[in-house]
């Protein structure tokens, strides 16, 4: 059970190893998006856009349903904003300390 968990995680983490798809994943924790919408708010193009949803959608991350002509996307499952997050908070934290080290370094250089 373990190593389906592990592999489970891998796997997850691993379609979440670029950083358009972490874009995309920060614009859909609004809301539901189309890709056109996707496009302009991450500013890359149509197709690079579509292939990373793509990616996402294959690992069960976000979801597409059809709304008229248009195609929305969101989220599978509503704890990827809590992870987002979690992950910033981790990255202020590593920002923290770097900084911190930084000063240290600064202070014994002058002295």
């Amino acid at each position: 059970m373990n190593r389906d968990v592990q592999q489970f995680k891998a796997e997850f983490f691993k379609a979440l190893s670029h950083p358009l798809r972490v874009h995309i994943l920060e614009l859909l924790c609004d809301g539901d998006k189309n890709v056109n919408e996707l496009q302009v708010l991450c500013g890359a193009e149509g197709s690079a856009v579509s292939q990373q949803l793509s990616i996402l959608r294959n690992k069960n991350i976000v979801m597409a349903r059809k709304e008229g002509t248009r195609v929305l996307y969101s989220l599978r499952d509503p704890m990827i904003k809590e992870l987002l997050s979690i992950a910033r908070q981790i990255f202020n934290n590593h920002l923290v300390d770097t900084i911190s080290k930084l000063d240290r370094f600064n202070k014994e250089t002058l002295v």
